[in-house]
């Protein structure tokens, strides 16, 4: 089964750190589970390290690298996906995360998110 990771839940994965709920870190040492992360994430984190976000600093290239070293998945961004954020309801304003939302319902995709209002939606996402 494959699961997208939010860019939070990733750069937490990537770094170890204490933030990454206990759930999804059984979750990503699953075996049988397939981690995905989006090509958005990457964007996301470049956008908003320039922007000096303390909570994005991390080189990119070599998270990109890790990640795809650790057995993820890479999920690039497809027209089909950009017109999935026009049937989204607006509940949400960020579009790296509505990029997100687009993808999981477009490719069947579980979406896991610790963001309470990206749960709301009516795709594909688990909740921590």
């Amino acid at each position: 089964m494959k699961y997208i990771l939010d860019t939070h839940l990733l750069l937490w994965a990537a770094g170890n750190s204490r933030s990454l709920p206990r759930k999804v870190r059984r979750l990503l040492d699953d075996d049988s589970i397939q981690p995905v992360f989006s090509a958005a994430s990457i964007w996301e984190i470049v956008i908003k390290n320039g922007l000096g976000r303390t909570d994005f600093e991390t080189d990119p290239r070599i998270l990109r690298r890790q990640l795809l070293e650790n057995g993820y998945m890479e999920l690039g961004i497809t027209s089909e996906h950009a017109l999935g954020v026009e049937r989204l309801p607006p509940l949400h304003k960020d579009p790296f995360d509505r990029i997100l939302i687009a993808q999981s319902m477009v490719e069947g995709i579980i979406l896991l998110t610790c963001d309470p209002v990206m749960a709301q939606y009516p795709a594909p996402i688990q909740h921590c």
